[in-house]
């Protein structure tokens, strides 16, 4: 049978972050992704709330700090993505993590 993709039953925009720690740090070269039904050529970039000019593509490389999301018509915008020009970070997995799981921290700098 058909399985909902999410409680509403909806797909939603995801936004992936390479390397996959967050925060993301701006001196990682930063890589974000864009999934999302359609098509990479329906895709438009924010950067702080501002459209960004990478419209049409699924990678961007970032090149200054600030807040990313991305939008795909058919699911909408993407839950944001904030990137630090920060000299020193603690890092987490880049990942959902529930209570009691075992995690891997990274003091950057």
């Amino acid at each position: 049978g058909w399985c909902p993709l999410s409680p509403t039953g909806a797909q939603t925009t995801q936004l992936l972050v390479e390397p996959p720690w967050r925060p993301a740090v701006l001196w990682d070269w930063v890589t974000l992704t864009c999934q999302g039904s359609g098509t990479s050529s329906a895709t438009t970039w924010y950067n702080d709330g501002q459209q960004w000019g990478q419209e049409g593509r699924n990678h961007v490389n970032v090149t200054q700090s600030g807040t990313y999301e991305c939008d795909r018509p058919s699911t909408g915008i993407s839950p944001p993505v904030r990137i630090l020009n920060d000299q020193l970070v603690l890092q987490a997995p880049a990942r959902a993590l529930l209570e009691g799981d075992t995690v891997t921290l990274r003091c950057r700098g």
